[in-house]
């Protein structure tokens, strides 16, 4: 069963990699810059790899992102810079394709950090929260840590801070990729379809989903 003619579209949903980015604030255009990096590597649904590493932006960050993340000025202090790490984590990501919930934010900082370095990636990106807004419409809300209850997965109460939160999504990931093989005998899908999930209308998934198995 093919989803996508597309080479980089075509490949297993279960073989990506879940990041997430903790930043100064909202807008790489308005000068705001990474601070920390987390990535889980999934292979066949399994994680083989973890990639976390703090990062200096060069300037004083904010008391108010100090208490959100728990990451402090003094955390940084000694960080390496944001370009050393992406220069490592841009090794890291290879061609993979990409996760992150909420991925438009995080796809924004990755884009602006990378072409500081003049580096670029291959994979495409997917959104889990815009999935679950189609798969756990009964949810009360699609924040991460309200899926994580929604789906009782299991974690560590660590929140806003990247390696956990990545680690999360990439449970998040796999507990959508069971439902969809337990819902809708969608075995191993590819990480084209999911991406289309995103695209549906509330009203129109079941029978969009239900088609795909066919």
């Amino acid at each position: 069963m093919s989803y996508s003619n597309h080479p980089i579209l075509s490949r297993p949903a279960d073989t990506v990699i879940v990041l997430d980015f903790e930043t100064t604030g909202l807008s790489p255009n308005q000068g705001d810059r990474a601070i920390e990096i987390g990535a889980v590597m999934l292979k066949d649904g399994k994680v083989i790899d973890r990639f976390q590493q703090l990062m200096n932006p060069g300037f004083r960050i904010s008391g108010f992102i100090e208490s959100y993340t728990g990451i402090s000025n003094a955390m940084l202090a000694d960080a390496p810079s944001c370009e050393e790490v992406m220069i490592q984590f841009a090794e890291f990501i290879g061609d993979y394709n990409l996760v992150a919930h909420n991925a438009s934010f995080d796809q924004r900082f990755l884009d602006a950090e990378l072409k500081r370095i003049n580096c670029d990636y291959l994979g495409q990106f997917a959104c889990s929260m815009l999935i679950a807004r189609r798969l756990y419409q009964a949810a009360p809300n699609h924040k991460l840590g309200s899926l994580v209850s929604y789906k009782n997965i299991q974690h560590d109460g660590v929140f806003h801070r990247a390696l956990a939160d990545s680690e999360m999504t990439a449970s998040l990931w796999l507990a959508m990729l069971e439902d969809l093989d337990k819902d809708y005998r969608l075995h191993s899908p590819n990480f084209g379809l999911l991406q289309s999930i995103a695209k549906q209308s509330k009203g129109n998934i079941n029978q969009y989903l239900n088609r795909q198995s066919k």
